[in-house]
């Protein structure tokens, strides 16, 4: 007797069809402020495009609730196209968007170049501007490396003007038993960043996993490799690289691990150490093996620790 199994092939795609009532004016307004920051297509009117993802899908079901409760209606699903536009075209469309964006943040930094000295405000608003284009840019479109080089000069001509008026950078106070929150799922940079917190920036850490971009801190939680974190990528620079610099943690073992962890995380070979590999199989592994956050802190924290003896015995 033969069986027939059947596969789902899971669809490429998630389309967002939300229904506004027509007042009040400024939901739509609101709606546009919230999928913006995603990274949606516009394929039609009401009708928006993201890659599927789990982190994807979850933050559409989101929007879908603020929809509703505004009185709406929106539906999430999966799509794949047949005809009218091929997966290729919406891709591009992807990357056309980004690029625009790369292409916005390297031309305003450009132009403040020639200002003596670039206001702070306007650095900093470039800098929060490039990192959420980066959240946002889900097929990795051209010029990034632009923008990324532009704001990298701008921050460079503004930095002796800063130190003759605030004096050498102070490192942050480290805290003392905070909530640090993150997205569920931990992998590669919360993992290390996690072990890098605990282990030499608030020994009494505790920490919590949410499972949406929206979540606000309260009270004394700090947020960590999420979107609008206090802690999070900036430029070029992964979360535990940040971690380093804001804590003043310069130490040739932890340098050494922030170069493993930014060439798994970013996937762009910068520093090519020898041990890239087999840490980056070792995470791999422990994320297929154990699904609880709290678990898979514990066990990284096993191999971040092994790392760091390794580099300081190395380098006394």
């Amino acid at each position: 007797m033969v069986k027939s199994v059947s596969s789902r092939v899971v669809a490429r795609w998630l389309l967002f069809m939300p229904q506004l009532p027509a007042q009040p004016d400024y939901a739509r307004v609101k709606l546009w402020r919230r999928l913006r920051p995603l990274g949606v297509v516009a394929l039609r009117h009401a009708v928006y495009a993201l890659p599927n993802t789990p982190d994807g899908r979850e933050d559409l079901e989101w929007v879908a609730k603020e929809v509703e409760a505004a009185g709406g209606t929106a539906v999430v699903c999966e799509a794949s196209f047949l005809d009218g536009i091929s997966d290729a075209e919406l891709e591009l469309r992807f990357r056309e968007r980004a690029a625009q964006g790369y292409h916005d943040i390297a031309t305003r930094a450009r132009a403040a170049l020639g200002d003596s000295p670039a206001a702070t405000s306007l650095v900093r608003r470039l800098r929060i501007q490039l990192d959420a284009e980066i959240k946002r840019d889900h097929f990795g479109a051209a010029g990034r490396a632009a923008a990324e080089q532009a704001l990298n000069a701008l921050e460079a001509a503004q930095q002796p003007a800063l130190t003759a008026t605030t004096g050498s950078r102070v490192p942050n106070k480290k805290p003392s038993g905070a909530l640090w929150v993150t997205r569920a799922g931990v992998f590669v940079d919360r993992i290390a960043s996690a072990w890098l917190i605990r282990r030499f920036i608030d020994r009494k850490a505790r920490f919590r996993f949410v499972t949406t971009t929206r979540y606000s801190p309260r009270g004394n939680e700090l947020r960590f490799d999420m979107f609008q974190a206090e802690y999070t990528h900036r430029g070029d620079r992964c979360t535990f690289e940040v971690l380093l610099e804001e804590f003043d943690l310069m130490s040739p073992a932890l340098r050494a691990i922030a170069e493993i962890v930014h060439d798994i995380d970013l996937k762009d070979e910068r520093y090519n150490r020898p041990e890239t590999e087999g840490i980056s199989q070792l995470l791999h592994g422990l994320a297929l093996a154990e699904p609880n956050d709290t678990k898979r802190l514990s066990a990284g924290a096993q191999i971040f620790d092994s790392l760091h003896a390794q580099f300081s015995t190395a380098t006394l």
